[in-house]
């Protein structure tokens, strides 16, 4: 897929709308070879999909070993709204707290009190994180009204020759 047509599929509103969300599923390879899913806090930048994870966590190995990788972006309510990108991980090490991770977790709902009492209890746990920036190569929004998964598409093309012949 071309950096153009990627850039439509998530410059779209809904695309724009489910990029504003603050939890993705994040798919990779372990280093034992198997899947990994795993849900995760986001931001998203404008161009690239960014999270924050500590300098200890696994997935830092596989990821190194396989820079590539998946997410999914969803809705909980039917139709599903779904945008799926798939990228290459740049891992940028910095000491202190990233602010892609305070803004990601700024959504939650907490009083001032209570955001001020959870960056202390973060700022006290990390004296550095791992900020996991995803380059998207390829993204598909499916919306069930305009968009279908491929193969969805393909039936009801296939279904179209049919009842046209």
């Amino acid at each position: 897929m071309q950096q153009t047509q990627v850039f439509e599929v998530l410059d779209r509103p809904l695309s724009q709308e489910l990029l504003a969300r603050d939890l993705c599923r994040l798919a990779y390879v372990a280093k034992d070879g198997t899947p990994r899913s795993i849900p995760i806090a986001f931001t998203w930048n404008g161009a690239e999909i960014v999270l924050c994870t500590s300098k200890n966590a696994p997935k830092l190995h596989a990821l190194r070993a396989n820079p590539a990788v998946a997410i999914t972006i969803d809705t909980e309510v039917h139709p599903p709204k779904i945008l799926l990108v798939r990228g290459l991980v740049e891992l940028d090490e910095v000491d202190g707290i990233p602010a892609e991770y305070l803004q990601m977790n700024g959504s939650y709902e907490m009083t001032a009190e209570q955001r001020v009492e959870w960056e202390a209890e973060v700022r006290s746990l990390y004296d550095g994180m791992v900020r996991v920036v995803i380059r998207p190569t390829w993204a598909k929004l499916i919306d069930f009204e305009t968009t279908l998964p491929s193969p969805v598409e393909e039936l009801v093309r296939q279904r179209a020759e049919r009842q046209s012949a």
